[in-house]
């Protein structure tokens, strides 16, 4: 079961996307210096598809995207949650799941999102702004994973 703890609206998550940010609990990874180690942990409020659901009307006008922070422990549950968001407002919120998995699995629709960020965060390589990072950020088209990580590090590039 999907249990979240918390949610915000944030901007830096996902490239030039306005990110309603779904904090998801029981994180089976206990990557060593974790930025929310209490994600660890399987505490919250289930999220389901009626609550999902409130959470889109109540903010659908000032986001583009939802991104699932977690959930790593019922990535299958993550899945239903992306494709149902894109079949009820037909593409005009974009899905996001950031995993601390080193590769989706393979019965995993990667279609049911736009982006996917995989990795475990290794802290003396940086998160997804740092150029040593091991972490990934994908744009899903077409079936196909296309690494957008350069654009969480546009600061690191020289002008």
């Amino acid at each position: 079961m999907l249990k979240y703890v918390n949610y915000d609206i944030v901007f830096q998550e996902i490239p030039d996307e306005v990110i309603l940010a779904i904090n998801l609990s029981n994180c089976p990874h206990r990557c060593h210096g974790c930025h929310s180690p209490h994600l660890q942990q399987n505490i919250g409020e289930k999220l389901d598809l009626p609550l999902l659901t409130s959470l889109l009307y109540r903010y659908g006008g000032l986001i583009t995207c939802v991104c699932f922070m977690g959930g790593d422990a019922t990535p299958n549950e993550v899945c239903l949650m992306a494709a149902f968001i894109q079949e009820k407002f037909n593409g005009k919120i974009k899905t996001a799941w950031y995993s601390g998995c080193s590769s989706i699995d393979s019965t995993i629709n990667i279609e049911s999102f736009n982006f996917i960020k995989i990795g475990p965060y290794i802290e003396h390589l940086g998160g997804l702004d740092k150029p040593t990072t091991n972490q990934r950020l994908y744009q899903i088209e077409g079936g196909r994973m296309i690494d957008i990580t350069w654009k969480m590090q546009r600061k690191h590039r020289p002008m």
